[in-house]
Formats: C-alpha cells, sequence, structure tokens
C-alpha cells in the first residue's frame, strides 16, 4: 500500500454492510467488480514468493485482479493515455458546445457532406487541414 487510503480499503471495510442494505440496486458486474477491487493484491488471488539469495529476505507479491474498472491495476495505464491525449491537444483553448437544430434544418445537415455538418472543426483548428502537413486528409477540408 502506498500509504494513503485506497478505494479497495473502502470496499472492504463498508462493501459488504453497504451490499447487504443497498444490494438490490447492484447489477451482477458492478458486484464483480467490488469484488475484484476487494481482492486486488491480496493473499485471496494468489501470489508469489521471492527470497534473496545472500541474506535470506522474503518479500511476497500478490496477484492483481487486471479488472479494467480496479483503480490499482489500470492507474497506470489511464495515466498514460491521459499524458497521451494531452499531447494531442493544440495549444489553443478547447470548448464544447452542444445545440440542436430546428428539425428542418437538421434533416438538410444530416444529407450534406461530413465537411458541412463539421464545418468549423475544418477551419484551421486541425493541424492535418493547413497546406503544411504533410499526410494527406482522408477527405478534403474546406479551408
Amino acid at each position: 500500500m502506498t500509504g494513503g487510503l485506497e478505494v479497495a480499503d473502502v470496499f472492504r471495510r463498508y462493501g459488504p454492510a453497504w451490499r447487504a442494505e443497498r444490494g438490490d440496486h447492484l447489477d451482477r458486474l458492478q458486484r464483480r467488480v467490488m469484488g475484484a477491487i476487494e481482492a486486488c493484491r491480496t493473499a485471496a488471488l494468489g501470489g508469489h514468493v521471492q527470497r534473496c539469495a545472500d541474506c535470506g529476505h522474503i518479500a511476497v507479491a500478490y496477484n492483481s485482479c487486471r479488472n479494467r474498472h480496479c483503480p490499482k491495476c489500470q492507474g497506470q495505464a489511464r495515466a498514460a493515455w491521459v499524458a497521451a491525449r494531452r499531447a494531442e491537444l493544440l495549444p489553443v483553448p478547447y470548448f464544447h458546445v452542444v445545440f440542436t437544430l430546428p428539425a428542418p434544418v437538421g434533416a438538410i445537415a444530416f444529407q450534406s457532406e461530413p465537411r458541412v455538418r463539421h464545418g468549423s472543426e475544418h477551419r484551421g483548428e486541425r493541424p492535418w487541414c493547413t497546406p503544411s502537413c504533410s499526410a494527406p486528409p482522408r477527405r478534403r477540408c474546406v479551408p
């Protein structure tokens, strides 16, 4: 353990009582995930014993659950994925805008080519739409 409180610690301490009280609101997958997180890197999943040939020191390493929802097992993979996504971002502010088109306009938009529907994202915000880009775009972008 890294010295701090972990999700597995909370699940081990309060999970059985919480499931007994509210278990009817959990589906089978959610119960399995909680169980996997509780058992992760404990004797319940087995482990490996290593002994130093020089000093005789013994180290026990328990197996992980390898569940994709487990923060202990997937923490490094998640951090690497987030870092890779951040590296792809351009050094500009981003805004996510969602709006609903009126039905007549929406029907026209979905009959059009994608460059009409998504025209704003193809006007220079993407690096592959610039003339200096060496990779050809999949579709012709409207500058």
